[in-house]
């Protein structure tokens, strides 16, 4: 081995910064960093399992868990007999952190003011660069815990965005995926306060080699019309855009403390796919959330065909102490599983039909693992040929277990 084990649990960003406490670690062999995440209880509860299971598998190694869980609960992890030292999410990506011998080093998250833009990337098969612009968040929806294991919104500028983007481009990448906790509220704590739309012009103008360009997740409420405009005819900025929209309800979404009404996730989805047909659509739903009745459910189940959702993250709720929500009158397990797997199924019929519909067509598939790779769309592909990091033409000839299948055109 030539660095350190990294172990990831949760979002996009985490990847990116187990890719750079990955690189900031180099040589150090006995190390195992677990990356945790605290989005729900079962992302915490699987944070403690992957340590068990890492001490199992290497009980010479030194332990070390940080992530999102390790900033909010610390000492609890700090008193798993299995772990060496706990690190806040400041302290990831401090090298002097992993050669430290403190039990814990987490210091307050809500201090921190800037977003460090020399660790701002990790990558997958050296095909997809993920690129940390923004991180934190300054919203307080009664369901989360991140802002406290993140800390407050603070934005990489973009004159060093554009740099890394530039170097990863001449390192070969294909494609960049813009990152963030709360991507969408980049740019008011930089000078001009310039909008995550400017950013992407920005981007898509200083990198013309940049063959495709990519957001991890939006909330629709602050979509700015520079962006939207981007979204619906720039054709290096793919044709996929996942939504937060936790819920399809009017009710629950104020009782999450959303921004956003059910009508306005409705029509931003709308107005991009009167603009842009093809562009597919992700969400993040979150199933029985305190008070919601069936009517309520039903409004959330039904916001998949009405949005068209074809790629749905499903987050059956879980209280999570210290959050308003979790003081909240609860609704049975069994419900909450029931719904989930409702939504679940909603969302997997949708899929299914939004593939099959792509057989017969011809598709740009950017090859990334064992010859498998992702359309513009982000529809998965198993192409026949390609080297990974090309992006090749495909036709698209059928649907196995909801990957296209296809044959170099």
């Amino acid at each position: 081995m030539s660095g350190p084990e990294v172990i990831t649990l949760g979002c996009r960003l985490n990847a990116a910064e187990s890719a750079a406490m990955r690189s900031l670690a180099r040589g150090q062999d006995d190390l195992v960093i677990v990356n945790s995440c605290a989005v729900t209880n079962e992302a915490v509860r699987q944070t403690r399992q992957a340590i068990r299971k890492a001490r199992r598998a290497r009980p010479d190694a030194r332990i070390l868990v940080t992530g999102c869980a390790a900033q909010v609960e610390p000492e609890a992890f700090a008193a798993m007999p299995e772990v060496n030292g706990v690190l806040g999410n400041r302290e990831k990506l401090d090298i002097s952190a992993f050669l430290s011998d403190e039990r814990v080093r987490v210091s307050d998250i809500m201090a921190v003011r800037e977003t460090a833009p020399h660790l701002v990337t990790g990558f997958s098969e050296r095909a997809r660069a993920f690129v940390e612009v923004q991180n934190g968040c300054d919203h307080r929806c009664t369901f989360c815990i991140i802002p406290y294991g993140r800390g407050n919104s603070r934005s990489v500028p973009a004159g060093l965005v554009i740099e890394r983007i530039r170097a990863l481009v001449g390192e070969g990448f294909a494609e960049i995926v813009l990152t963030g906790v709360d991507v969408t509220s980049y740019g008011p704590d930089l000078p001009g306060a310039p909008t995550l739309g400017q950013l992407v012009e920005r981007i898509l103008k200083h990198v013309p080699d940049l063959p495709r360009l990519r957001l991890s997740s939006l909330d629709c409420i602050e979509l700015d019309e520079r962006l939207f405009e981007i979204a619906a005819y720039e054709p290096r900025f793919m044709p996929h855009l996942h939504m937060s929209f936790q819920a399809g309800d009017d009710m629950i979404l104020k009782r999450m403390k959303r921004r956003h009404s059910r009508a306005q996730a409705i029509e931003t989805v709308a107005r991009l796919k009167a603009a842009r047909p093809g562009i597919a659509i992700g969400a993040d739903l979150i199933a029985g959330f305190p008070t919601e009745t069936e009517a309520m459910h039903e409004n959330s189940l039904r916001l998949i065909d009405e949005c068209d959702i074809v790629m749905a993250h499903v987050f059956p709720y879980s209280p999570k102490r210290g959050t308003p929500a979790a003081r909240m009158p609860q609704l049975p397990p069994s419900t909450v599983k029931r719904r989930a797997g409702a939504l679940r199924a909603a969302s997997a019929r949708r899929r299914r039909r939004w593939l099959e519909a792509m057989v017969g067509t011809r598709q740009r598939v950017l090859v990334e693992r064992q010859g498998r790779g992702h359309a513009e769309n982000f529809a998965p592909v198993q192409p026949t040929a390609g080297e990974a990091g090309q992006i090749v033409e495909v036709s698209i000839t059928g649907l196995e277990n909801d990957v296209l299948i296809g044959a170099r055109a």
